[in-house]
C-alpha cells in the first residue's frame, strides 16, 4: 500500500484487492499485467476536483494500455487478400519480363516466394502522477503515455534451378495437364493455340522461323470448329485413371515433373443426343477429317506424339519456355531493333488468324492504369487494361505456369501473420 499525505487532504492508492475501504473502484491497466483488476480507493476526505482528476487520469491510462490487445486477427482480414494480390501482381510482372526478354534472346530467371513473415510491433506505456496539496500547491492528477507501431515484413525468395527448372519450364507440358483446363471453361481454341505446337500433323505458328513459321493453313480453322462445338455443348473433355490398365500397353503420354497423375485424357465429340444442327454436323465432320479420326467413334484419347491410330489424337505440346518464346515473337518492335540485329522479325500467322495471342504494346512510358508493365532496355512494355482478350490469355499462361511448377517436392509459399 502506498500513501501520499498533505496538510489538509489525503489520497490513498491501494493495489491489494483484499484491502477494502470506502471509496470508488476503478479497473486499471494493471489487469493486463497481473491478470486481474486491482482496486483503487479514493478517500472521501479528498476534494471532488481531486477525485475527478484522478479518475480521468486512471481511465486515460486504462484506454491507452487497452491498445496492447492482439492486433493479429484484425490484420489477417486485410493481409490475406493484400499479400495474395501482391504475389499475383509480382508474378504477372515476372512473366511479362520473361516474354519481352525472350523476344531479345535474354534467358529468363524465375524466383519462387518460399515464405512471407508479417511482423507487427505495437508497444504502449503509461503512468499516473497524483499530487494532493493545499494553498500554493494545487491538487492535480497527470497521466502520461506513449504508443509505437512498426511493420517489418520479411520475404524469402528461392531461385528455380536444376531439375526443378527443367521440370517446370523446359519439358513439354503433358496433355493430361493441359486438356482438362478446357473442361473448366477455358476456350479450347485459346488453350490449344497457346500450348500445342502440332496436333495430328497440323502445325501451329512457331518463333523458330523457316518456311513453316506461320503454321498450317488448317490449324486455325480446326481450332474455330472445336470452339463452336464447345459452345454448342457437343465437346467434352474427361480425365480417366488408367493405372489399372493391362500390362504391355504402351504409355504414350509425356512423363515429366509437370505431368499429371497416371491416367489419360479423352475428348468426346457429339456429346449430346439432341438433334444436331447442320453447323454442328459440318463441324464434327471437319474435325474428324482434319484429325484423321474414325467417324464410327465419339470418344478419342489425347496422346503425346506425331502420329497415332484413328482412335487417338496425337499432339506435340510446348514447354513453358516454348510458350513464352512464341508469345514474345508476336510482339511488334520498332524496325530499327530488327535492322540492327537485336531481334528477329515478328512472326506472321495464316489460316485467317492475324491477331497476336497477347497484344503487348511498347513506348517510352506505360499508362498508369496498365494491366501489367515492365521496363526493358529504356522502353516500357505493357498490356492495356481495356484489352480483355489479352488479359484473359495472359491469365491462362499464368495458370499454366502455376500448374507446371507443381512437382512432388514443390512447396507453396508460407505466409506467417502474427495473431497476437
Amino acid at each position: 500500500m502506498r500513501r501520499m499525505r498533505s496538510f489538509a487532504h489525503r489520497a490513498e492508492l491501494h493495489i491489494d484487492d483484499s484491502f477494502a475501504l470506502k471509496g470508488t473502484k476503478f479497473a486499471t491497466a494493471a489487469r493486463v499485467f497481473r491478470g486481474q483488476a486491482p482496486t483503487i480507493l479514493l478517500s472521501p476526505s479528498m476534494s471532488a476536483m481531486t477525485r475527478k482528476a484522478l479518475s480521468i487520469a486512471i481511465l486515460s491510462v486504462s484506454f491507452l494500455t487497452a491498445g496492447c490487445a492482439g492486433i493479429g486477427p484484425g490484420r489477417l482480414k486485410a493481409d490475406q487478400v493484400d499479400y495474395a494480390r501482391a504475389l499475383g501482381d509480382a508474378k504477372k510482372r515476372e512473366i511479362l519480363a520473361a516474354i519481352v526478354g525472350l523476344r531479345f534472346a535474354d534467358a529468363p530467371s524465375f524466383l519462387t516466394v518460399s515464405s512471407i513473415i508479417a511482423a507487427y510491433s505495437f508497444d504502449t506505456s503509461g503512468g499516473v502522477i497524483l499530487n494532493a496539496g493545499s494553498g500554493a500547491q494545487p491538487n492535480y492528477a497527470q497521466a502520461t503515455g506513449s504508443v509505437s507501431y512498426s511493420n517489418h515484413p520479411t520475404f524469402t525468395f528461392s531461385p528455380t534451378t536444376g531439375d526443378a527448372y527443367a521440370s517446370a519450364y523446359i519439358r513439354p507440358l503433358s496433355p493430361t495437364l493441359v486438356m482438362p483446363l478446357a473442361e473448366s471453361g477455358i476456350p479450347i481454341d485459346l488453350l490449344l493455340r497457346i500450348t500445342v505446337q502440332s496436333i495430328s500433323g497440323l502445325q501451329n505458328g512457331t518463333a523458330l522461323g523457316g518456311p513453316n513459321a506461320a503454321g498450317s493453313s488448317d490449324f486455325f480453322p480446326l481450332l474455330r470448329a472445336l470452339r463452336r462445338l464447345q459452345l454448342a455443348g457437343e465437346l467434352n473433355i474427361e480425365s480417366r485413371n488408367t493405372g489399372d490398365e493391362k500390362p504391355g500397353k504402351t504409355e504414350t503420354s509425356v512423363k515429366g515433373g509437370n505431368s499429371a497423375d497416371k491416367g489419360g485424357v479423352f475428348i468426346t465429340l457429339g456429346a449430346t443426343r439432341s438433334g444436331a444442327s447442320k453447323q454442328v454436323a459440318d463441324d464434327l465432320a471437319l474435325v474428324r477429317r482434319l484429325l484423321h479420326l474414325s467417324p464410327k467413334m465419339k470418344t478419342y484419347e489425347f496422346v503425346y506424339g506425331q502420329s497415332a491410330d484413328q482412335s487417338r489424337i496425337p499432339m506435340v505440346t510446348r514447354s513453358v519456355l516454348g510458350i513464352l518464346t512464341d508469345l514474345g515473337a508476336q510482339i511488334s518492335v520498332p524496325d530499327d531493333q530488327i535492322g540492327n540485329g537485336a531481334t528477329k522479325p515478328t512472326i506472321g500467322l495464316i489460316g485467317g488468324e492475324t491477331r497476336p495471342t497477347i497484344i503487348v504494346k511498347t513506348g517510352e512510358k506505360a499508362p498508369r492504369d496498365a494491366y501489367v508493365s515492365v521496363l526493358y532496355d529504356k522502353s516500357n512494355y505493357w498490356i492495356d487494361r481495356g484489352d480483355f482478350d489479352s488479359k484473359y490469355a495472359f491469365t491462362v499462361v499464368q495458370n499454366l505456369m502455376a500448374l507446371a511448377e507443381v512437382t512432388d517436392t514443390a512447396k507453396s509459399p508460407v505466409v506467417t501473420i502474427p495473431a497476437n
